[in-house]
């Protein structure tokens, strides 16, 4: 029943399964990587577009003009040519501000110490706070003034009853002036050292008189206005030396010398005149002055300090008026009376600290005081006489502002307030500075 096999057959059945066995299992791997390797080309394709979408940006991005890179908010332009002082200097001047300026330890000025252009605006404050116009060798500037005098004097002819009444005469005077000015100034700078000047104002003016009367007729109020039509004032010209450039101990220095010439027309001669015959104490001129109508030289000097991001600045000036042979000094109607007049000498100082805002806007603030002596005329034949009230103490508190509109035009605001009785109650003046 049972049928023999040969032990060759048995041998090689056995070696037959195994081998089945072993080539099956590999086309089940196989399968398995293939179906992994198209997972991997799918996400592969994926990544592909999402790389594409990158690239494209980035592109359009390299294609869009750069912006510049941020400059310091507080630097000299004495480095726009090249001062090897300041451009050394400047790092360690950054450096020693640096602790105040934020918490990292190091401030902006320090951390963009290689810059070597100068904010716009650091520029512009610097040619306001020394007077030094260094942005170009030609520059004209057209600039417009208004400024306000109100002026009340109270006089009294009586006397004060139980410490509170007041039995008597009240005589109420009031000046009221408005002065517009045209200031048309060219300038010339030489290799930032040398400046030279030009300035040509054109003057309007209206003052207001009032009067309440005298104590004879205190009951009458009166007023009278005058008005001068749009004319020339003196004309300046003015030189300028910088001498010392900024490092890290000394300011920017410069000196000044300017020359005044009499082309306005001079206050003395101009006769006074009573306008109201029911008022005999309301008198007013027949003309109003646009000049001093005499020649004057003022020297002076103006320092510029850079604290980062602060700058400091300050000015002294001195003006002598030369004495000067009028014709007529009368204000008396029908009188003529030649003779010589010797304008008080004035000295002016000032003070005061600037911000730079950003890269196109500055502001700044400072006080101002002149000074101006007695004054003394000397009619033909008599000795020399001391005008009374005629020294002057005016005080101004200044809020500036520079705005560079373009990289050749710059717009200046200032507001003047007056702080004493001598001082308009406020002064307004825009400029606008333009660099060729």
């Amino acid at each position: 029943m049972y049928r023999s096999v040969p032990l060759r057959a048995v041998v090689c059945l056995s070696t037959l399964l195994p081998a089945a066995m072993l080539q099956a299992a590999p086309d089940a791997d196989v399968e398995a990587l293939k179906q992994e390797l198209l997972e991997l080309k799918q996400r592969y394709e994926v990544q592909q577009k999402a790389l594409a979408v990158l690239e494209q940006r980035v592109r359009q991005v390299e294609d869009q003009p750069a912006s510049p890179p941020p400059k310091r908010l507080a630097k000299s332009p004495a480095d726009l040519k090249g001062n090897k002082n300041v451009a050394a200097t400047g790092t360690g001047a950054a450096a020693a501000s640096g602790g105040a300026a934020g918490g990292s330890g190091s401030s902006y000025g320090q951390s963009l110490a290689d810059d070597s252009q100068p904010a716009q605006s650091v520029s512009n404050l610097y040619d306001e706070a020394s007077g030094f116009f260094g942005g170009g060798k030609f520059s004209f500037e057209t600039g417009i003034t208004y400024s306000r005098y109100d002026t009340r004097q109270l006089a009294l002819n009586g006397f004060l009853a139980l410490d509170s009444i007041f039995l008597g005469k009240i005589n109420l005077d009031r000046i009221k002036a408005d002065t517009w000015t045209l200031d048309l100034t060219g300038r010339y700078n030489y290799n930032n050292r040398w400046q030279f000047d030009l300035n040509v104002p054109v003057i309007y003016r209206e003052t207001t008189y009032q009067s309440a009367g005298d104590q004879n007729t205190a009951s009458v109020t009166s007023e009278d206005s005058v008005t001068r039509d749009p004319t020339i004032g003196d004309v300046n010209a003015g030189i300028a030396y910088k001498f010392l450039d900024e490092s890290v101990n000394t300011p920017d220095a410069v000196v000044t010398l300017r020359v005044k010439a009499p082309t306005g027309k001079e206050p003395f001669g101009i006769k006074i005149r009573q306008t109201d015959p029911n008022n005999s104490n309301l008198f007013v001129p027949d003309s109003l002055p646009t000049g001093n109508g005499v020649w004057s030289i003022t020297p002076g000097i103006s320092l510029v300090k850079t604290f980062d991001p602060a700058v400091l600045f300050g000015s002294f000036s001195y003006t002598h008026n030369f004495e000067e042979s009028f014709d007529d000094i009368s204000s008396t109607v029908n009188q003529k009376n030649p003779g010589k007049v010797q304008l008080g000498d004035s000295f002016q100082i000032g003070a005061g600290i600037a911000f730079a805002l950003n890269e196109k806007m500055s502001m700044s603030f400072s006080v101002s005081d002149v000074v101006q002596r007695k004054s003394k005329v000397k009619q033909d034949g008599a000795d020399w006489e001391s005008v009374p009230a005629s020294d002057a103490n005016a005080g101004y508190f200044n809020i500036g502002m520079t705005i560079a509109a373009t990289d050749n035009l710059t717009i200046v605001p200032n507001l003047s307030i007056g702080m004493t009785e001598d001082a308009p109650d406020f002064q307004f003046s825009l400029k606008f500075p333009y660099y060729f």
